[in-house]
């Protein structure tokens, strides 16, 4: 068993949690329960699923949390694309 604490690729993922739960506190509230809420599922899945695989028993089961971790990131970018898009506030937020 790996410790995740010690991946620099977990050390990211959880910089990039910390920030988008500091960056969607400023999303209109209407927003809590759609756009905020998916944004920061996706970000905590990140570091989630690295450590995860560490606890597995496997080089392979690792390799395949690791690719699992990518999928929250195109979540993320959607969500993103989709913010930018819809509202100026949004779009003011994210950009500064």
């Amino acid at each position: 068993m790996k410790d995740f604490r010690s991946l620099n690729v977990w050390e990211k993922g959880h910089t990039i949690t910390l920030s988008i739960y500091k960056l969607t506190q400023s999303f209109p509230k209407e927003e809590m329960y759609g756009l905020t809420s998916q944004i920061r599922r996706a970000s905590t899945s990140i570091p989630t699923n690295i450590a995860e695989g560490c606890g597995r028993g496997s080089d392979a089961d690792f390799a395949r949390f690791l690719q699992m971790s990518f999928v929250p990131q195109m979540k993320q970018s959607i969500c993103y694309f989709c913010a930018l898009n819809w509202d100026t506030s949004l779009k003011k937020t994210i950009l500064n």
